[in-house]
Parts: structure tokens; C-alpha cells; sequence
């Protein structure tokens, strides 16, 4: 695990929406919690439980490889992440942004430095995915 310290180099690197790949390295309670992802850099990625389907089945397993970008990177040593495969978001994501995060297609690009304030839904869901 990183320091605070390290993670501000780079995170200050990070847009959101800049796309990874990443590898599925582990899901502890499919259809609970979320997924883990290796995108090759030195802190985790992490796809909330919101943003996958709601069946289990449909998540990524480990071991599978996608396309990510990331969606959100605050003081915490973690990358929270999103993915750009529509067969592993959630049914609902138009609804869900609309309703959580309506400044999305605005964000693109911006660095994550410039929001202070983690979205909404990040929070209603058991708080750190540190696993």
C-alpha cells in the first residue's frame, strides 16, 4: 500500500475518464461489494458495486481484461474506476448518472485534483473498498 504521500504524484496525473486496461485481480463477494483491477499502476482501481450489473454473473471474473477509466481518485490511495464494456455496467447507468453525478460528461478530462467532494452514491456504499 502506498503513503498519501506517494499516491499525490500519480493521482495529479489522473483525468477523469482517462481510460486504462486493467485486469480483474479480485472479487471477494460478487454482486456485493465490487470488483478489484490492476491498471498497472501502484494503487488499486476499484469498480463500485453501483456501476456493475445487477446480476453477479455478468460481472468480470478475475482474470479478465477490459477497457476502465476512471471515474473517480480522491486523497485515498485507490483509483475508482468504470467500465467502458457496456455487457459490465449497470442497466440502469443513464438513470444513475443522471440522478448522481449529472456533471459527468462535463468532468471528462478534467484533472482529478480539481473535485473535492466524492460522488454521492460513493458514499451510501460501506465507505472504503480497501478489501
Amino acid at each position: 500500500m502506498v503513503s498519501a504521500q506517494e499516491w499525490e504524484a500519480p493521482r495529479r496525473r489522473l483525468h477523469f475518464g482517462q481510460r486504462f486496461l486493467g485486469t480483474v485481480v479480485r472479487v471477494p463477494r460478487p454482486g456485493a461489494i465490487g470488483i478489484f483491477v490492476d491498471i498497472g499502476l501502484p494503487v488499486t482501481g476499484f469498480v463500485d458495486v453501483l456501476l456493475l450489473p445487477s446480476e453477479a454473473e455478468r460481472w468480470p471474473r478475475e482474470g479478465t481484461e477490459s477497457e476502465f477509466e476512471v471515474w473517480w481518485a480522491d486523497e485515498r490511495p485507490q483509483i475508482r474506476l468504470k467500465p467502458t464494456d457496456p455487457r459490465f455496467v449497470c442497466e440502469d447507468f443513464t438513470e444513475w448518472l443522471t440522478r448522481w453525478r449529472p456533471g459527468w460528461p462535463q468532468e471528462l478530462g478534467l484533472p482529478v485534483t480539481v473535485a473535492d467532494i466524492p460522488p454521492s452514491a460513493s458514499e451510501t456504499v460501506g465507505g472504503d473498498a480497501d478489501g
